[in-house]
């Protein structure tokens, strides 16, 4: 049978994994931390579709991370129970901050007995869901929400580098500069405002579950709680009148460097974590006024595996990591130099670990799952590839592995680069992730062409210069940070670099704009002219230089600043 012509058929559950027992560990902080107090439940949240002999679960847990062991098991125990395959499960976290801790995360290790717990409740989600399978009606739709979401790694001046927990002034660019701070210049790459639903229905029209998706690291609450994914599902719940029993998921987007913070502006103080995510939920009922439910759709699933090295640490640090550990004896971390220290043990003890990538097919709408925490402009890249009218990355899925920042980004240092198992992975994992992914989108239906990819005008590229072999980078640099103001494209930042351009041609014209931001902080246009006899540089309008033409010219040296709007015409 023809999968457009096979009856769809979907189910949804919630399980309560609140603790029962107290204290219990609470993870995902420099760390240790234990609490007996629980502010909201935390749920386990599954939907299961199938159609003709193809069965897939997707659920999200309110956890900060879980293990890919502690996945492995759930979802064993699962397809035990209901023959829903291993590899056509996707389990990932919401990355709330103030769940019980289901995996080891810097200075604090795992809840022991709650890890052993959990596996088995979130099985019990996927079967709840899949007892509950009935004919249903699908549709998806994705909106820019740009007022809930912002870029939290911001880079700091030459002059104000931090230092990293190993003693070396190494960080250009770091999480968390505080509200308009002189000595962060802005954000180290772009944020991704995509809001993305996916809305199923029983034949009748009763609405059964809402898939959302939204970059936005967390809000923060008291322990335990599901933070804003929580408030989301009630709000959006309560917002369209659902019945009781429909199941409400707002799962994690590509938001390694993001959050609700615009910390280029002044802090807004009275912004609670109600009214913050009533504003998202306002985005959401519009989008999903505008979904048409079908009972048409394909479904398909693929998975992969690949293996990456860790970047283990050196003789050098190894000795001083186990110098310091010498020193604390049994004791847990106090501090982020100890935090690190322990880190390089276990990193060394397992050098390499094996990632499960997935993409699942629903109609128009194509899901990414990373086991990862990631950059915006990673899933950006692979909105751009995606051969899908939506596309919902969804991060933290079937195990944690880490932060994977583009190779670009590890040169500039800070939180998110120092190698421990929440940031461990080699160098080139980001585009190996990407480049795996893409592969799986684009097989799962092969009718479907990826876009063609070309460089529009006044558009940085939000990658590399790979495409572009006339310009070449030395230096450190970050791609696809904000532009000039007023407009809506990116640039390329050079944090005391150079940038030469290769044009054999005898005649050009290249015009771009520059902010030297340790000057000025104004933004420059300039105009290169070469002829066959001459080569004439102008500054907003004005000519500057005009000397003979050559096959290269270095634009920019040692320069501090962004470069914008860069066009190079024949």
């Amino acid at each position: 049978m023809h999968p457009l012509l096979a009856i769809l058929l979907a189910g949804a559950a919630q399980i309560d994994v609140t603790p029962t027992w107290f204290p219990v560990i609470v993870n995902c902080f420099m760390t240790e931390r234990q609490t007996s107090e629980v502010s909201s439940q935390v749920y386990a949240k599954a939907i299961v579709l199938q159609q003709g002999n193809l069965k897939t679960a997707i659920v999200v847990v309110d956890s900060c991370m879980m293990p890919r062991e502690l996945l492995d098991e759930a979802k064993s125990i699962a397809e035990k129970a209901t023959g829903i395959h291993a590899n056509r499960q996707l389990i990932s976290a919401t990355h709330t901050h103030m769940a019980p801790a289901a995996m080891g995360c810097l200075g604090s290790d795992a809840d022991a007995r709650y890890a052993k717990w959990l596996p088995a409740k979130i099985a019990e989600a996927i079967i709840a869901a899949n007892s509950r399978l009935e004919p249903a009606l699908l549709g998806s739709t994705s909106i820019q929400d740009t007022k809930h979401t912002f870029g939290r790694r911001f880079i700091y001046r030459p002059d104000k580098m931090l230092t990293d927990p190993f003693g070396n002034k190494t960080v250009r660019a770091n999480m968390h500069p505080g509200y308009t701070n002189q000595d962060a210049i802005g954000p180290s790459g772009p944020a991704d405002h995509t809001l993305t639903l996916l809305s199923i229905h029983s034949k009748s029209g009763k609405p059964i579950a809402l898939l959302a998706n939204y970059s936005m690291h967390y809000f923060n609450s008291k322990p335990i709680s599901s933070d804003y994914f929580g408030v989301f599902a009630s709000q959006f719940q309560q917002r369209i009148n659902a019945p009781s029993d429909y199941v409400t998921i707002l799962s994690q987007g590509t938001s390694g460097d993001l959050m609700f913070m615009d910390y280029s502006k002044p802090q807004q103080k009275d912004l609670t974590i109600e009214t913050y995510t009533q504003g998202l939920v306002d985005s959401a009922e519009k989008a999903y006024k505008t979904i048409t439910h079908k009972a048409s759709a394909r479904l398909n699933m693929l998975e992969t595996e690949q293996t990456f090295s860790r970047r283990r640490p050196t003789a050098e640090r190894l000795e001083w990591a186990n110098q310091m550990l010498k020193t604390m004896g049994d004791r847990k971390p106090k501090n982020q130099p100890e935090v690190y220290a322990r880190e390089q043990l276990l990193i060394e003890a397992q050098p390499t670990r094996t990632l499960k990538l997935q993409a699942i097919q629903i109609g128009d709408l194509a899901i990414a799952a990373w086991p990862n925490e990631v950059f915006a402009i990673s899933g950006l890249k692979l909105r751009q590839q995606n051969p899908f009218p939506q596309l919902m990355n969804i991060e933290l899925a079937n195990g944690a592995e880490g932060y994977i920042p583009p190779p670009e980004q590890h040169a500039l240092g800070g939180y998110t680069t120092w190698p421990a198992r929440t940031a461990g992975l080699e160098v080139q994992a980001e585009p190996r992730i990407v480049k795996a992914l893409t592969q799986l989108l684009v097989q799962l239906d092969p009718k479907r062409k990826p876009p063609v990819q070309t460089q529009a005008k006044n558009h940085w590229p939000l990658d590399d210069l790979e495409a572009n072999k006339d310009l070449t980078i030395e230096g450190l640099h970050a791609f696809a940070v904000p532009g000039r103001t007023g407009t809506t494209s990116k640039s390329l930042y050079l944090a005391g670099a150079s940038l030469t351009l290769n044009k054999p041609a005898k005649t050009y014209k290249l015009d771009f704009w520059i902010l030297p931001v340790l000057t000025t902080r104004q933004w420059t246009h300039i105009t290169i002219e070469q002829t066959a006899t001459t080569r004439r540089i102008l500054t907003d309008g004005q000519l500057t230089s005009e000397t003979k033409p050559a096959p290269t010219m270095k634009l920019l040296e040692n320069f501090e600043g962004a470069v914008a709007d860069l066009q190079l015409l024949p």
